[in-house]
């Protein structure tokens, strides 16, 4: 599904990424760890196509996201869905259009079909009645919920979670963690979630890799990473399970 191989990127003076290696396999929930400043970011905007790579590739079924020109390029990113930390929801739009302005932009359906759609969406992510509302009326919660609706409303294939639980109370945070497992396991999306928030996101997830000073650390099971002997990786562990992340990188 995704192939990043020997991914190099430098910003001004400062090399983020020093030769990338991931495998991503199709229908996987796979966590990408580390610390601020590790690089995870970069990545990720070089997996999308948002930047592009000094050298290396990302290959998303088996398309060179970086050669892509035009319709092919835009159809590659119609199949990918990315939920940002805060949500990035417009304010003087109503929960209704939020979801609607992908599929008016991006198809041409019927506005009967968008509104069937837009309530099925709602619907999956518990926020049925919500439609006219605007995000200043909702809970961090429940915007982290419209977001993801707005995710799903193109039906892609891949799903990018950045951070999904910042800012939100444990409970809130749990909840929004078992929608994204219950969506995963229903649509069977790949799904990848950036996070350094390791004893909620290991439960969920089959593989993880850990970023470290633009380097892949170690791509193993989560059981794997709790185990490991290798220091850096103990050390990451360790920190981030007990509280706030300054384990390695520029925490």
């Amino acid at each position: 599904m995704i192939e990043v191989n020997n991914l190099h990127k430098s910003l001004g003076d400062e090399q983020v990424l020093q030769g990338i290696n991931l495998s991503i396999q199709k229908g996987e929930m796979f966590a990408l760890l580390g610390g601020s400043g590790a690089g995870k970011s970069v990545l990720i905007k070089n997996i999308v196509g948002l930047m592009n790579p000094d050298r290396g590739e990302v290959l998303i079924n088996n398309q060179n996201i970086h050669e892509l020109r035009g319709s092919k390029l835009s159809k590659l990113r119609s199949s990918i869905g990315m939920l940002f930390q805060g949500g990035a929801l417009f304010d003087s739009m109503t929960v209704y259009e939020n979801l609607a302005f992908p599929l008016r932009e991006k198809t041409g359906l019927a506005e009967e079909e968008i509104s069937t759609k837009i309530s099925r969406q709602l619907k999956r992510v518990e926020l049925q009645g919500s439609e006219q509302k605007y995000p200043a009326e909702l809970s961090g919660g429940m915007k982290k919920r419209v977001a993801l609706a707005r995710c799903l409303i193109l039906e892609p294939e891949i799903i990018f979670f950045d951070e999904p639980t910042t800012g939100l109370d444990p409970l809130i945070s749990n909840a929004i963690l078992r929608l994204i497992y219950n969506i995963h396991r229903d649509l069977k999306i790949t799904a990848i979630i950036i996070t350094h928030n390791l004893d909620k996101i290991f439960p969920i997830v089959q593989k993880a890799a850990l970023i470290h000073e633009g380097k892949i650390l170690d791509c193993n099971t989560p059981e794997k990473f709790l185990e490991s002997n290798e220091p850096l990786i103990k050390k990451f562990v360790n920190e981030a399970t007990r509280g706030p992340l300054e384990a390695i990188g520029n925490a």
